[in-house]
C-alpha cells in the first residue's frame, strides 16, 4: 500500500525545512549497498528535533545500520554529550564509523559490534549515567526486550522512541505469524502494561509507506 502523494509531502516539506547537506547526502550515498531500512529524511529530523527538545546529552541507539539517524542524533548532542549505537554487522558499523567521522561526530559516537541484548546487558551490568533518549530500530521480533533494557537503562523524564511499530497494518493482523509484527504486539501491550512509562503510538505515512513510531515517556526509573 502506497500513494505518490506521500512522498510529494515529503519531498516538499523537507526541500522547505532542510537545506542541503553534504554530509547527510554522502551517508545515503555511503549506505547504497546496506538494505534500505534507514529512516527518512523527515524522520530523521523529528528525531533531531525531539533530541534537542529535551535537551539530551545521552542517547542510547539499538540498531546503526549505516549512521544515518545516528548523525542526525549526534548533530542535537552537546559539547559533552555522548551517543552509544549497538549494531550486529560489523560492515554496517565500519560503513556508520566512516561516515561519523565525515561528519566530524567520531569523538561523540561510539559504536559497539554485537548482538544487542549482550551489548544491553554489559550496559545494565556496568550501570553507568542513565539515557536521556532512546532510539530502538532494530530487529522487530526482540524489540520488546530492547524495550525492557532501555526503561532499566534511563531515568524519570527520559524517552524512548520505537520505530516501525504499525508495519503497513499488520500490527493489528492477529492471524499473522510474521514474528515481526507479532514483536511489535508484544511491545504495545507491554507498554500498555508497564506503569514507569506514558506511552503513545503515531502512525506515520511518507517515502518510507505507512507504519509509526511509539514513543514513551519515562515516569518512574
Amino acid at each position: 500500500m502506497h500513494d505518490d502523494r506521500w512522498d510529494a509531502v515529503d519531498a516538499y516539506t523537507t526541500g522547505l525545512l532542510q537545506p542541503a547537506d553534504p554530509v547527510l547526502e554522502a551517508a545515503i550515498k555511503e549506505t547504497a549497498d546496506l538494505p534500505n531500512i534507514a529512516v527518512s529524511a523527515a524522520q530523521g529530523q523529528f528525531l533531531h528535533v525531539l533530541a534537542r527538545a529535551i535537551h539530551a546529552r545521552r542517547i542510547l541507539e539499538i540498531g546503526t545500520l549505516g549512521g544515518y539517524s545516528a548523525i542526525w542524533l549526534g548533530r542535537a548532542l552537546p559539547d559533552d554529550g555522548r551517543l552509544i549505537s549497538l549494531e550486529l554487522e560489523e560492515r554496517h558499523a565500519e560503513v556508520a564509523r566512516r561516515n561519523f567521522a565525515r561528519a566530524g561526530l567520531e569523538g561523540k559516537i561510539e559504536v559497539q559490534v554485537g548482538p544487542a541484548l549482550e551489548s544491553l546487558a554489559r550496559l545494565r551490568a556496568n550501570r553507568g549515567e542513565p539515557f536521556d533518549l532512546t532510539f530502538i530500530d532494530a530487529d522487530k521480533r526482540n524489540t520488546p526486550e530492547y524495550f525492557s533494557a532501555a526503561v532499566d537503562l534511563s531515568h524519570a523524564g527520559s524517552l524512548i522512541v520505537v520505530d516501525n511499530v504499525v508495519r503497513q497494518g499488520k500490527l493489528i493482523d492477529t492471524e499473522s505469524e510474521d514474528p515481526d509484527a507479532e514483536g511489535m504486539r508484544r511491545l504495545i501491550a507491554q507498554m500498555g502494561a508497564d506503569r514507569r512509562v506514558a506511552p503513545a503510538v503515531i502512525q506515520t505515512v511518507g517515502v518510507k509507506g505507512w507504519d509509526g513510531f511509539a514513543l514513551a515517556l519515562v515516569v518512574e526509573s
